[in-house]
């Protein structure tokens, strides 16, 4: 029984760790805003003490910042924040996709395929939270085919960071189609084991999401996000 009960609060924690991000990955907890427990206990129908375990571990992940006197917050980055994450999550990503193309077996490559390929049909049916989902599991199972679990730490550490910006990036059709044939690329360049081709779209493509998000916020249209993006 004991087995059980620690089971169901693994599981729960678990469920509600994933709700939480996504609500920062897509905005629905605008960047800066403050994580207000009561009304999140509400929504996800649970008691703080789950949420409170899942804010800190959001928390070392980045993705929420605990400051002093304002408790928990969404991260909110600067322009400069921006500039200077993407830089160097681009040099991290260009290294990732170099190795994997060496390094993936056969096996992990049929099994980014089968996700590029449902995520090309999220992308038809313009379904950009499903898109979003596959999108940064193929990142991070390149990463992974890299065989270089510091490389793997460092970019899942700051990446976590620009995941809500990032999501962004898709909400502008013609850069979304751009995004999804830069992975059209990147799936040639796995398969054709071309490390530096695939060096060569993964710096493109952060390049991309980076100059799209800056436009974004130089308009006034990061933050702060609306409900419903």
């Amino acid at each position: 029984m004991a087995e059980i009960i620690e089971i169901a609060r693994v599981a729960l924690h678990d469920q509600v760790v994933a709700r939480l991000r996504t609500l920062l990955i897509e905005g629905r907890i605008a960047p800066g805003a403050k994580l207000n427990e009561r009304e999140l206990s509400a929504l996800l129908r649970v008691s703080r003490t789950p949420l409170r375990e899942a804010i800190k571990l959001l928390a070392s992940e980045g993705m929420v910042d605990l400051l002093p006197n304002r408790g928990a917050v969404a991260v909110k980055l600067t322009e400069a924040d921006i500039l200077n994450t993407f830089e160097v999550l681009a040099g991290l990503e260009a290294m990732a996709g170099e190795l994997a193309a060496q390094r993936m077996n056969e096996e992990d490559l049929a099994e980014v395929r089968a996700m590029h390929f449902e995520m090309l049909a999220s992308f038809t049916r313009r379904d950009l939270s499903n898109y979003y989902r596959l999108n940064a599991l193929i990142h991070a199972a390149i990463n992974r085919a890299a065989a270089n679990p510091v490389l793997t730490s460092t970019y899942q550490s700051i990446n976590a960071r620009v995941q809500s910006l990032r999501f962004r990036t898709n909400q502008n059709e013609a850069k979304w189609s751009r995004a999804m044939q830069e992975h059209e690329v990147m799936i040639q360049a796995l398969q054709a084991r071309d490390g530096a081709a695939m060096r060569q779209v993964m710096v493109k493509h952060l390049l991309h999401k980076r100059d799209t998000i800056i436009d974004l916020l130089r308009a006034g249209d990061v933050y702060p996000l609306s409900a419903s993006s």
